[in-house]
């Protein structure tokens, strides 16, 4: 048995024991702030080797993958029958184009008959112009499921990566062996190459938000982006890459169902994405309600405890995970809801995520059925989180179009 003064991660600063009173809180995590910023510069240059396969090759090779991938997903889009969007677009008007920015981009009838008059035109055209401005700024079902499935293909290759390296590691079987010999742990190739490639793929997360499909949980998704940086970037610099490759492989197992079945919801194949999301229901609550709490608190609260003692870093590492088990509560909730309303209705509809509004297809078919068009939000009732009562409101809710 390792003994735990010896390990104590105080002693790691110079090779002579220093007293943990001798610092303070404020001043450590100073040196702990400022340290974490500098590593972060460190590894976003060596995270640009992978993914952009360094920098003098950067132009030539990047550009290539990133066209050859875009074509098979379109390729693929194709085969399933799912089309780019032609995306009619509104005529030129600067009155309308004044108010769709300004003022309302879902003008109710008095805006409609003032503007109806200004312009001399009709109120069913002036209602065909706003719905053809909004679809311009809606995604097509093509963009999205080229986008599910960029994201499907890295969230399955980086669960089956952690799937091959950690089989091979002692503390996926004895989580125990995270701390044995902490801090002086050996950053091994493949653990590093396993956080590397997590912290580069996040850090594109937060910069591609600005590009990808806007959500309504935009702000929310990019805060989450960012924390999940610090932590990744927290627990490098303290040199806890062996729990925290655990907690990435716990996250990483149930991500790649959910692309899994939005691609499925794309191509309007019910039966599979039904099947799809129940899987990922089970694997999510599995793994972050059974799994985390059981396997990975377990082991950052006590079983670190019992072999290193308390260390300053204990205490703000083991706050934030407890911060992602309150968070993993929350969205099983939500996960819970729309399983139980789907089983109800007898399928899932829409989206399984967060789209800020539905495809520029979607609205389309439903103007022409004579229903009116309504904005869906992110988590709430009138979510595209699979709430099928909002569909059917919006169905009942008659247009004058």
């Amino acid at each position: 048995m390792h003994d735990g003064s010896s390990l104590n991660p105080c002693n790691f600063v110079s090779n002579r024991p220093i007293r943990l009173q001798h610092f303070s809180f404020v001043s450590l995590y100073k040196i702990s702030f400022f340290t974490l910023c500098c590593t972060n510069i460190e590894i976003i240059l060596q995270a640009g080797f992978i993914r952009w396969m360094s920098v003098f090759q950067a132009r030539r090779v990047t550009p290539l993958t990133l066209t050859c991938f875009r074509f098979i997903a379109s390729a693929c889009a194709r085969s399933l029958h799912i089309q780019p969007g032609a995306g009619r677009r509104a005529q030129p008007n600067a009155v309308l184009e004044k108010v769709f920015i300004s003022i309302t981009k879902n003008p109710d009838s008095r805006h409609l008959d003032g503007l109806s008059k200004q312009l001399d035109w009709e109120v069913r055209k002036v209602q065909r112009w706003f719905r053809h401005r909004r679809n311009q700024d809606k995604p097509s079902t093509h963009t999205k499921f080229c986008e599910s499935m960029w994201r499907f293909t890295f969230y399955l290759g980086i669960f089956t990566y952690g799937v091959q390296f950690l089989w091979q590691t002692p503390w996926m079987w004895d989580t125990r062996h995270c701390w044995y010999g902490y801090p002086y742990q050996v950053m091994t190739p493949g653990l590093y190459l396993y956080y590397v490639t997590e912290l580069a793929f996040y850090w594109s997360l937060m910069f591609s938000q600005f590009r990808d499909i806007k959500r309504k949980d935009f702000l929310i998704m990019f805060v989450h982006h960012l924390a999940t940086v610090g932590l990744i970037s927290f627990s490098y610099v303290n040199n806890m890459a062996r729990v925290g490759s655990l907690v990435l492989f716990v996250h990483d197992t149930s991500d790649f169902l959910l692309e899994a079945a939005k691609l499925a919801n794309y191509a309007k194949s019910q039966r599979l994405c039904d099947f799809l999301f129940i899987l990922f229901g089970v694997v999510f609550f599995i793994t972050r309600l059974v799994i985390y709490p059981y396997w990975v608190l377990n082991s950052t609260m006590f079983e670190s405890w019992a072999i290193v003692g308390p260390f300053p870093s204990w205490w703000l590492f083991n706050f934030l995970l407890l911060v992602l088990q309150v968070l993993h509560i929350f969205w099983s909730y939500l996960i819970a809801r729309i399983a139980i309303k789907a089983m109800l209705r007898g399928k899932v509809c829409k989206d399984v995520r967060s789209d800020v509004e539905s495809s520029s297809e979607d609205e389309s078919n439903t103007t022409t059925g004579g229903s009116k068009s309504t904005r869906l939000s992110s988590n709430g009732e009138n979510g595209t989180n699979g709430h099928c009562a909002a569909v059917k409101a919006r169905r009942q809710n008659h247009s004058s179009w």
